[in-house]
Formats: C-alpha cells, sequence, structure tokens
C-alpha cells in the first residue's frame, strides 16, 4: 500500500519514499518505533514524500532488487537508497535544513539520551517468565520511567527567570526540549507508546500516575497529528508482542 503525504513548501522538494513495516492486514502500518520515528520525521519537516507499507510475509521482488536483505524501514531520496535508521535520521536533518525545512536536532544535550534505558527495561520485564523476579523487574522499568519524569519536570534553562528571586518551578514545556517536537521526540515517544500498550495489555502495568510530568509529555504527544497518525493500532502492537510476552509461572 503506498499513501502520499503532502506537506507545505515552495520549489521542487525531493523525491522520498519511506518503505515502513506492514500490519497483520499487509497493507496497514505494522507495530515498528523505527519506522515511526522516520516517518515522523519526514512530516515534521514538512516535505512531501510517499509511505509504502511492506509485508514482510510477502516482500515484493521489486523491493528485494531495491534493497537487498534490508527490513524496513528504508527509504530512497531521489532514487538512491538510504538503509540504516541512524544514518537515514543524521541525512535528512542535514538535506533538508532551513530555511525551507525546519531544524529539528535538540538543543540541549540531555534531551537526546532521556527515557534511553526504558525500553530495554521494558523488554526485560515482559519477556521475564519467573513470577519471583517479576516485582524487581518491574521497579527497574518504574526507576527508568522515574528519570524521565523527573526530566521532564526539572525546567530547561531557558525556563528559568534569572532575575527572579523565587525558586525553580516545575516545567510547563511540551515535548523533550521545548514545545516543539524534536528528533529526540520522534526516538522516544514511538517507543514510550509500545510501553504503555504492551505493558498495560500483558501485565496489567500502568505509569504511575504521580508521574505527572511523564503524562503531559504523553497528553501533548497524542494531540498532535504527527505522532497519533504514525502510530500503530493497538491490536498490532499486542499481537507483535504475543509471543514474546510470557506468561509468569512460579517455577
Amino acid at each position: 500500500m503506498t499513501d502520499s503525504v503532502a506537506a507545505n513548501g515552495e520549489g521542487k522538494d525531493p523525491e522520498i519514499e519511506l518503505f515502513v513495516k506492514a500490519g497483520i492486514d499487509g497493507e496497514s502500518i505494522g507495530n515498528c518505533p523505527f519506522s515511526q520515528r522516520l516517518f515522523m520525521i519526514l512530516w515534521l519537516k514538512g516535505v512531501v514524500f510517499n509511505v509504502t507499507t511492506v509485508d514482510l510475509k510477502r516482500k515484493p521482488a521489486d523491493l528485494h532488487n531495491l534493497a537487498p536483505g534490508t527490513h524496513p524501514p528504508f527509504l530512497t531520496f531521489n532514487g538512491e537508497v538510504k538503509t540504516d535508521v541512524n544514518k537515514i535520521e543524521e541525512f535528512l536533518e542535514e538535506s533538508l535544513a532551513p530555511p525551507k525545512y525546519p531544524k529539528l536536532a535538540a538543543k540541549h544535550r540531555e534531551s537526546n539520551t532521556a527515557g534511553i534505558d526504558i525500553f530495554s527495561k521494558f523488554s526485560a520485564y515482559i519477556k521475564n517468565t519467573k513470577q519471583q523476579d517479576n516485582a524487581a523487574l518491574e521497579r527497574g522499568l518504574v526507576k527508568a520511567l522515574k528519570k524521565l519524569d523527573d526530566y521532564l519536570r526539572t525546567p530547561l534553562p531557558e525556563e528559568i527567570d534569572a532575575d527572579s528571586t523565587e525558586e525553580e518551578k516545575v516545567s510547563k514545556r511540551k515535548f523533550l526540549d521545548g514545545d516543539d517536537l524534536t528528533l529526540a521526540d520522534c526516538n522516544l515517544l514511538p517507543k514510550l507508546h509500545v510501553v504503555k500498550i504492551v505493558a498495560k495489555k500483558y501485565r496489567n502495568f500502568e505509569f504511575p500516575a504521580e508521574m505527572a510530568g511523564l503524562w503531559r509529555y504523553l497528553k501533548n504527544a497524542y494531540s498532535r497529528d504527527e505522532f497519533t497518525n504514525t502510530c500503530a493500532a493497538d491490536k498490532e502492537i499486542e499481537q507483535a508482542y504475543a509471543d514474546v510476552a510470557k506468561r509468569l509461572s512460579k517455577s
């Protein structure tokens, strides 16, 4: 399935086609945080691009020829194939630059590493089969989430009034690096969404209500089309983890 995603911009845009993992039906968007990361970046850049979902069970012969041995996501940029997600991100940030396209890099280095260990803690938690290890692994995930919550609650330097005699207040920013979505958010949000859906489905675990910074962040993210419209359906994400999320046993 191919969709054309149009955006604003003057002059001629490069020809870009993004290939992402298809869902269970072979056509809709499948569960893949890396695919969503690139989808979000292109959308935020405001460039015109096509999106093609690739059914991994029936990968077309022309895709084998286009990117042999490569699984989605990958893209073509004016006919040139790009396959490494991190390198694609760097390339897009350099190639789609101001004044025509917005800069998406985070201003604060800490924003790029915020929440960096959440997904690995989640993976250990969800793959565990031993009841006696569940509580410790859950604490590990909560600790990683709390670290992110702390970062989101701590004001960025530009939020602090140097002339004010009041103590620092809690940050009111919408996203990791300020009020605009950046590359840091494109990396973290798709993973955070997977953690939220899967942990609830298979462990009945929800992000703690007291993590106000984290919930503010998610609320703001879910209000943006660039995020919600690039998410796989919940059932896609749940199905992707059906075999990975192990049932707990006492043995």
